[in-house]
């Protein structure tokens, strides 16, 4: 009898810790679908240099993130940066789309000052210039 006792209390521990790995994955699952959820893609851009290509807004790690598509094209300007509108019609410039390696900044972490965005811009510093904007149906954050 007592060995019953003991493999009935093995069994409600590892019942136990089933369900919790369980809940732990479903809490984890469920996070990840809220990021899915929570990305915002804008209309494609529109430009004297841009045209085409995305920006899509996600959450990672807390942090508001926008990442080019694929499909964009860096234009063939001297200083071309990321630069965002808001909802107020405040504009920030934000950083150079090139790298030093001549690669791109496909994405950006947008500081803690920005509060929400209505509108992605591609601006040309050296020329100061828009090169290209592509908005969100909605301010995003």
């Amino acid at each position: 009898m007592h060995k019953v006792r003991v493999s009935r209390f093995v069994l409600m521990a590892v019942l136990s810790m089933v369900v919790a790995i369980g809940l732990t994955a479903t809490g984890a699952s469920a996070q990840m679908m809220d990021q899915k959820l929570a990305s915002h893609t804008t209309k494609p851009f529109t430009g004297v240099k841009v045209n085409g290509g995305t920006a899509t807004h996600t959450k990672v790690n807390g942090k508001d993130v926008l990442t080019l598509s694929d499909d964009f094209k860096v234009p063939d300007t001297p200083d071309p940066h990321w630069q965002v509108v808001d909802s107020k019609g405040e504009v920030y410039l934000l950083d150079r789309l090139q790298a030093k390696n001549g690669k791109y900044n496909k994405s950006i972490t947008l500081p803690a000052y920005v509060k929400d965005v209505a509108k992605v811009q591609i601006w040309c510093a050296f020329a100061e210039t828009l090169l290209g904007e592509a908005p969100f149906d909605s301010p995003v954050m």
